[in-house]
């Protein structure tokens, strides 16, 4: 049974893979360089997101104008907990900030963003559980960009096979191209700091 809020990814012993959707300049470059470069904007936040049915909910499976081209990117276990370990959820849950004004101090001078959106199914219907997405602010975007990033692949091929498939309604098919994702594990406190639950 899934815990409403946990993290869900697709995971090595070093590394996570979170999903973002850009246009194809974006995409192509970022795939080739394995890092980004302009015209993908270092001046505001990226938010990063673990669940790929999530992404493809965002994205309409890469129909969205602004968002054709699906990536997988391959980060360092250790830059991701350190992102949730600085992060601040965006709105006050009594659970994780028991005093409002404590969570609207912290909220002012953050640099890392979490929100636990509805999880997808296939279907793009929501389920009782929830996902993270983690805004990383223009101060760490850098950062994530030089350091982070151990790879980056285009997922743009995958997401069409799995669009064609639910668009003929062979929705089993489709369920054996996602990637697979598991619990990921978080020590007590990193989970409390992030709402989650353990």
């Amino acid at each position: 049974m899934m815990k409403e809020f946990e993290i869900r990814a697709d995971y090595s012993r070093d590394t996570i893979v979170i999903y973002q959707s850009y246009n194809e300049q974006i995409a192509k470059s970022a795939v080739m360089n394995q890092k980004f470069s302009a015209p993908f904007s270092f001046n505001r936040m990226t938010w990063i997101k673990p669940s790929f049915l999530w992404m493809m909910e965002r994205s309409n499976y890469g129909q969205k104008s602004g968002q054709e081209c699906t990536l997988a990117i391959h980060i360092k276990r250790e830059a991701w907990e350190k992102a949730l370990s600085r992060a601040i959820l965006t709105s006050p849950e009594k659970r994780v900030y028991p005093d409002p004004g404590t969570w609207e101090k912290d909220f002012e001078k953050a640099e890392v963003y979490v929100q636990w959106d509805p999880e997808r199914n296939i279907k793009g219907n929501k389920l009782e559980y929830r996902s993270i997405q983690v805004g990383i602010s223009r101060y760490l975007i850098e950062e994530f960009n030089n350091e982070w990033i151990v790879k980056i692949e285009d997922y743009t091929p995958l997401v069409k096979k799995i669009l064609n498939f639910t668009k003929s309604g062979e929705y089993d098919k489709a369920k054996k191209l996602l990637p697979i994702e598991k619990l990921y594990p978080l020590q007590a406190e990193l989970a409390h700091k992030i709402g989650a639950i353990i």
